[in-house]
């Protein structure tokens, strides 16, 4: 389980990174960006930033290259906002958990659907 701290500090830079991008990456360009979670190392030197984009395919790829290519500048504004002895480099991953959680209630939903029709023949 992680400590007290390193909650405070995951739930911090959720916060921060989100407020960062927001400000930084043009909607229109990268499509709706979200940070859904935020991993940081036991020792604060590297967190893995978990984020799902809004948009069509090609403003999901443009948004992705986007993050990774200002990552250094989205990193030292979120150093700046966030005093820790180690800003965290940041890498940025595709989250698909939620479509992968809205497939899941799609099939649970196509089941329950499904089982009426089936009793109804016996």
């Amino acid at each position: 389980m992680p400590s007290h701290r390193l909650q405070r500090v995951r739930e911090l830079l959720k916060r921060e990174i989100g407020e960062v991008i927001r400000r930084e990456i043009p909607v229109a360009e990268a499509g709706l960006v979200s940070v859904n979670d935020v991993e940081p190392a036991g020792d604060l030197k590297s967190a893995t930033v978990f984020i799902s984009i809004l948009g069509n395919a090609d403003q999901q790829k443009r948004g992705l290259a986007m993050l990774t290519h200002h990552r250094a500048r989205i990193q030292g504004l979120v150093g700046r906002a966030v005093i820790l002895k180690y800003t965290p480099t940041l890498r940025f991953v595709i989250d698909d958990s939620v479509v992968r959680g809205n497939r899941v209630l799609e099939i649970i939903d196509e089941l329950e659907k499904a089982a009426p029709a089936e009793s109804g023949t016996e």
